[in-house]
């Protein structure tokens, strides 16, 4: 990696159920899945993206920010992201986001980091495992106007205008040059995710958005108001910001359902059961007549 300027990135990041425990008590009647049956997680590779923020950042001074959507218990993976590195994080949360596809997502991340201001790079995991689409990274770039390189693996050259990076596919790799802004997906293969820094950890454990001030009370007595609360972790910087829709400047009907042309159709719920099975001695003559049968119902040829 080349020496460059101190570079401003922006991360997107969500928060995920962990499906790697989806089981049939998760899955309800309808065929669809009960979230709030499963933890919820830091998607995988949204943390492969921010250890390639914080690498540039280590590289060549700068800033890493960190923006997801969702409900106010999302705040959890920003408080993660600081506890990692990120220098600063945003929360965005509205009902009016809710059911929000990848069109309408990418939207109302795009009128997010135009909030934000200059930006040199913008990065996010290639795909979130609850949806699996990989949209919303490119759908982003192409609301902001700028280029994107997908499945990036490893920043190969960085420069004060330029990044060349190579990409991860199923064939090899390749090699791209491209002038910043740019938006870049990561995969899971770009490096290993640093855990939290205990240091940072404890000096950012309070850190909040205004959403969440009363449950900390209850465990911090001491703040006998939420003007208290909130004018300790503002001198401290601990204060999470809270954007809504109106906050970004987001039109109604481009977010939420509203701004969600995708529609399920139909969904089948299907159920794995056990059938017939046969068990096969494990001798010559055993192995033989297994061999034998699966020719003869042309299994194998």
């Amino acid at each position: 990696m080349t020496e460059s300027r101190p570079l401003h990135s922006v991360v997107l990041v969500k928060q995920v159920p962990d499906t790697h425990n989806v089981t049939g008590d998760v899955m309800t009647k309808d065929g669809t899945m009960n979230r709030n049956a499963l933890p919820a997680i830091f998607n995988p590779e949204d943390l492969n993206a921010l250890e390639m923020a914080l690498q540039i950042k280590e590289r060549t001074g700068g800033t890493v920010t960190v923006i997801t959507m969702g409900p106010p218990k999302a705040a959890a993976i920003l408080r993660e992201s600081l506890f990692r590195g990120a220098d600063k994080v945003v929360l965005l949360t509205d009902r009016k986001f809710a059911g929000a596809d990848t069109l309408a997502t990418s939207y109302a991340l795009t009128c997010a980091i135009r909030k934000i201001g200059d930006y040199d790079l913008v990065l996010a995991g290639r795909q979130a495992i609850d949806g699996d689409t990989a949209q919303v990274g490119p759908q982003t770039a192409e609301k902001l106007g700028i280029p994107q390189i997908t499945y990036a693996e490893q920043i190969v050259e960085l420069t004060s205008t330029h990044v060349t990076v190579q990409r991860a596919l199923d064939s090899g790799s390749e090699i791209v040059r491209c002038k910043m802004p740019v938006l870049m997906t990561v995969v899971g293969s770009a490096n290993t995710p640093r855990p939290a820094n205990v240091r940072r950890q404890m000096e950012r454990k309070l850190a909040a958005t205004p959403l969440e001030y009363a449950a900390i009370r209850k465990d911090w007595p001491e703040f006998e108001t939420d003007e208290a609360l909130d004018a300790y972790l503002a001198a401290r910087d601990l204060r999470i910001p809270v954007w809504s829709a109106e906050a970004i400047g987001a039109t109604e009907g481009s977010i939420g359902l509203a701004g969600s042309p995708t529609q399920v159709h139909k969904v089948n719920f299907v159920v794995l059961e056990s059938a017939e099975s046969k068990t096969i001695t494990p001798d010559q003559e055993g192995i033989a007549a297994m061999v034998a049968e699966l020719v003869r119902e042309y299994i194998v040829g």
